[in-house]
């Protein structure tokens, strides 16, 4: 009975661990992208973005747009999520960014969505640009739209400084938020 409990025990650990290895292991090799080859994810993302009702009235009146092609979570129990993308100033990069959240709580398997911010006011844009690394939640909010399949853009409320979407999303995990996710300006 003790070697069967061992072994449950270990196998629960693995099992706790192993997203967070998937995660590691895929951020190495995320780090790996290079300019050119984020731009060109980038642009695919927009054109994605502007694919959907009511999406490019965001993009006519922003500032600026931070724009995560692929974010990848997964998650049983603990997770975390990673990406990297580029802000984008006057429709050209002028700098590079990574995401990544933890978080803790009932959840199971893994996605990959994409994310675009657009920040509404050039003060946001420019406290935004000045931080070491901007919290959602913490250093600035994020309202949030939802574009759940079939879903159109609401655009008669165009208010807010700061606003994200998350679409395309491809795996089995359901967790549509930005809070909590930390955004780092890359090294490059």
């Amino acid at each position: 009975m003790t070697m069967h409990a061992s072994v449950r025990r270990r196998l629960l650990n693995a099992l706790w661990a192993a997203p967070l290895i998937a995660l590691s292991v895929g951020s190495t090799s995320a780090h790996a992208a290079s300019a050119a080859e984020i731009d060109a994810q980038v642009n695919q993302a927009l054109k994605d973005f502007q694919k959907i009702d009511g999406a490019s009235p965001y993009l006519k009146i922003a500032k600026g747009v931070l724009v995560f092609p692929k974010v990848y979570k997964a998650g049983i129990g603990v997770g975390g999520e990673y990406g990297e993308g580029a802000l984008r100033v006057g429709g050209r990069t002028v700098d590079y960014y990574s995401t990544a959240a933890a978080s803790i709580g009932f959840q199971l398997g893994a996605q990959a969505k994409s994310i675009v911010v657009i920040f509404t006011q050039t003060e946001a844009l420019e406290k935004f640009r000045a931080s070491e690394g901007w919290k959602v939640g913490v250093d600035g909010s994020v309202a949030l739209v939802d574009l759940g399949a079939g879903k159109a853009v609401d655009t008669t409320n165009i208010k807010d400084p700061v606003v994200g979407f998350i679409f395309g999303q491809k795996g089995l995990m359901y967790n549509l938020t930005l809070e909590g996710a930390k955004f780092t300006r890359l090294k490059r």
